[in-house]
């Protein structure tokens, strides 16, 4: 049988949207309370820049989960914020790299601490052990359907 039993109003994919579109408002809420004048949409893109610098825009598209017009838009606004900058590949030209700019740097370590910080505040009352069984849970059905 199924695992997929639900009642009326219980679809799973619009209670994570909930959740997941309730932490982004917060998490663009601190931003915005700390000073910092980006979005996650930017934040995410930088997020994978600090993990990995100069990535091609369409590895950024495959790591963001966003299209190639989304992410060409993102990019321009981090360039105009000098947060970025496009350098050209020397291993293919046709290829734009997107690295860093020491601004970008320097905001690491404090959008991580608010974004911490706002995990924190989604997960009071929330023990460990349920954090790790829906961890768990995404990650199958992600990997179920990819």
């Amino acid at each position: 049988m199924p695992n997929n039993q639900f009642k009326r109003g219980e679809l799973y994919s619009v209670i994570n949207g909930m959740a997941s579109t309730a932490v982004a408002r917060r998490l663009q809420k601190n931003f915005r309370q700390s000073g910092l004048e980006i979005t996650i949409e930017q934040w995410s893109v930088l997020y994978h820049l600090w993990k990995e610098d100069c990535l091609s825009q369409q590895e950024l598209c495959n790591r963001t989960f966003r299209d190639k017009p989304s992410i060409t838009r993102l990019i321009d606004n981090l360039e105009k914020q000098k947060l970025v900058k496009r350098v050209a590949s020397k291993s293919d030209r046709r290829i734009n790299l997107v690295c860093l700019t020491d601004a970008a740097k320097d905001l690491q370590d404090k959008t991580i601490d608010l974004a911490n910080q706002t995990m924190n505040e989604a997960l009071i009352g929330v023990n460990k052990e349920d954090i790790e069984t829906v961890k768990l849970v995404f990650q199958q059905v992600y990997d179920n359907l990819t």
